[in-house]
């Protein structure tokens, strides 16, 4: 492999990506983020491999080096869902990606972008990557409108990277995730409560067709997201929008039970009511089908929910290593 790009290669998804690159024998990863963010220094510490760009120096960075880089992985972004400041969404997850778009069509870089399964809101069109259902889809919240209009703006366009693929990534946990915070996963947050407490708080419901704790996720373990990367930037047989999940919605109380038995503690779940901004924008469903990315030839079969988490939690969590 000659240099491959990374960006938001200090954050959670892109770290594990770069440690999975060098891991694959690439020589040369280049990660672009703002490395300046001590939260985020544990990420990159141990990688010595990688070749440190500030996102703001990257566009320079790429007009004189993009004629040896083999792919861009593009995986940063503002990922708050909870982001109320369109001009920060609209500059870091629509321009800047539309930005690496041209550069790659420019100079024929083939390019594989996070999107993201919020993009499907309440999941009327249900949760099939199809690119007919775009254009109708209703995020809940400006990040997943921010990331919908990449998507909606990327299928308008007659110029293309050799290939590309936009990935929307439905609920992914795993190592690497710390400096996230309140937008880290639920898997990490349950961790931290039975360390504390010995008790797991979950939502109760506030619809009628679901048990308290029994709202379902697609949730992914971040190793397999990062395989399905390098699946990708293997093959590069088929360009669009794919979705990348499990195929299969857990329940929050199935999650809770598997952090339990992964820290070998007894269970203790308590229900609290969910804040009225949460309700208001809160996915109780998703669950991705995965049949066109399948259909590329990725026959790797996903982590389960329990084995992921054990994983996470006896390798790294319990260790308190990164990946």
């Amino acid at each position: 492999m000659e240099q491959i790009v990374v960006t938001g290669a200090a954050g959670f998804i892109g770290s594990c990506m770069v440690k999975k690159l060098h891991d694959m024998g690439c020589k040369r990863i280049i990660g672009v983020d703002d490395f300046s963010k001590e939260e985020k220094c544990k990420n990159t510490a141990d990688k010595p491999y990688l070749e440190k760009i500030h996102r703001k120096d990257f566009f320079s960075w790429l007009d004189t080096n993009i004629v040896d880089v083999e792919c861009i992985i593009h995986l940063g972004a503002r990922t708050d869902t909870t982001e109320g400041n369109w001009e920060v969404l609209n500059m870091l997850n629509l321009n800047y990606s539309q930005q690496i778009w041209k550069n790659c069509v420019l100079y024929e870089t083939p390019l594989i972008y996070a999107s993201s399964a919020s993009t499907y809101g309440k999941g009327k069109h249900g949760y099939v990557d199809s690119h007919d259902i775009i254009e109708k889809l209703k995020p809940l919240n400006l990040y997943g409108v921010s990331k919908n209009e990449f998507d909606k703006w990327v299928l308008k366009q007659e110029k293309t990277p050799p290939f590309w693929a936009g990935l929307k990534f439905f609920n992914v946990y795993g190592p690497n995730e710390y400096h996230k915070k309140r937008m880290a996963s639920v898997v990490y947050h349950s961790f931290n409560q039975i360390n504390a407490d010995g008790v797991v708080k979950l939502f109760h419901s506030f619809r009628t067709h679901y048990k308290d704790g029994e709202q379902c996720r697609d949730f992914i373990y971040v190793k397999d997201v990062i395989d399905v990367i390098a699946f990708l930037l293997e093959t590069q047989t088929k360009s669009g929008i794919y979705n990348v999940g499990t195929g299969q919605a857990r329940t929050f109380i199935d999650l809770a039970k598997a952090v339990f038995n992964a820290m070998n503690r007894e269970e203790n779940i308590e229900f609290i009511d969910a804040p009225r901004e949460i309700k208001r924008k809160y996915q109780n469903f998703t669950q991705a089908n995965i049949e066109k990315l399948r259909n590329l030839g990725y026959d790797k079969p996903f982590t389960s929910l329990e084995d992921g988490i054990y994983d996470y939690v006896t390798n790294y969590l319990l260790k308190n290593e990164n990946y």
